[in-house]
């Protein structure tokens, strides 16, 4: 449901370029909302890709180099040069082409968990090997992060900036104000039924039935996660913990 075809994400890209808007990385939106470091272009848009699938680099970087545009890619180390459900993930040398791109790499975590089911010292394993990996391996800097599911807390968000990072992304189905903590930036889901119309709509800022059912799960999710974790009933997944 997450997966966009490459000829929709062309039609996508070809309604943003003559609309105007003007991408930006997550980290440079991050900067100028946040910390007042430079200004934003007319109709500013963050393009982001999670996960680190193959077909980023076969299919979306190239669209992307068509149209001038920039993004970010969060990257899910533990897959790196394999293959997850039946689909190959980006290699290093792949990764490495992303960045000389222009394209900024962000950390996805290791294992892709739900880190506010996590104990803080598994979530510190998460965000630290994660941003670790990947600067020593591409040799930069890596900004920010997005919480895998969209899934975070307090004691997450605390961690994040305690190692460095300088934002980390949820999902919320909203558009970014400069008003929203840096640690805690929405963003809204495109998925494969997404009509044109509709994402013509949603990056307008416009409602759609879908925008707002999807930040309706998002909140309730929320609250129930919450209450799971004061009642005690928050589990590990099982393969995590034989993992560690």
């Amino acid at each position: 449901p997450l997966a966009v075809a490459p000829d929709v994400f062309a039609n996508q890209l070809s309604y943003l370029r003559n609309a105007g808007f003007n991408t930006l990385t997550a980290g440079e939106l991050a900067a100028i909302l946040a910390d007042g470091i430079g200004v934003l272009p007319e109709r500013p848009v963050v393009l982001t890709f999670d996960d680190g699938y193959a077909d980023f680099y076969s299919a979306a970087l190239p669209l992307l180099k068509q149209n001038g545009f920039t993004g970010t890619i969060f990257m899910t180390t533990s897959g790196i040069d394999k293959e997850v459900a039946e689909s190959r993930m980006l290699t290093w040398r792949e990764l490495a082409e992303v960045q000389q791109s222009g394209i900024e790499i962000g950390a996805h975590t290791v294992k892709h968990p739900q880190l506010d089911q996590l104990p803080e010292k598994l979530v510190r394993h998460e965000l630290y090997d994660s941003k670790s990996l990947l600067e020593d391996r591409l040799q930069m800097k890596v900004p920010g992060l997005a919480y895998p599911f969209g899934y975070s807390n307090a004691m997450v968000r605390q961690v994040a900036r305690e190692l460095g990072y300088d934002y980390g992304y949820a999902v919320g189905n909203a558009i970014t104000t400069s008003s929203k903590d840096k640690f805690t930036f929405p963003r809204l889901t495109v998925r494969r039924s997404t009509s044109i119309d509709e994402f013509r709509k949603m990056v307008n800022g416009q409602d759609t039935l879908t925008v707002r059912r999807d930040r309706m799960l998002t909140k309730g999710f929320s609250v129930v996660r919450r209450t799971q974790i004061k009642l005690g009933l928050a589990r590990q997944p099982e393969w995590y913990v034989q993992a560690e």
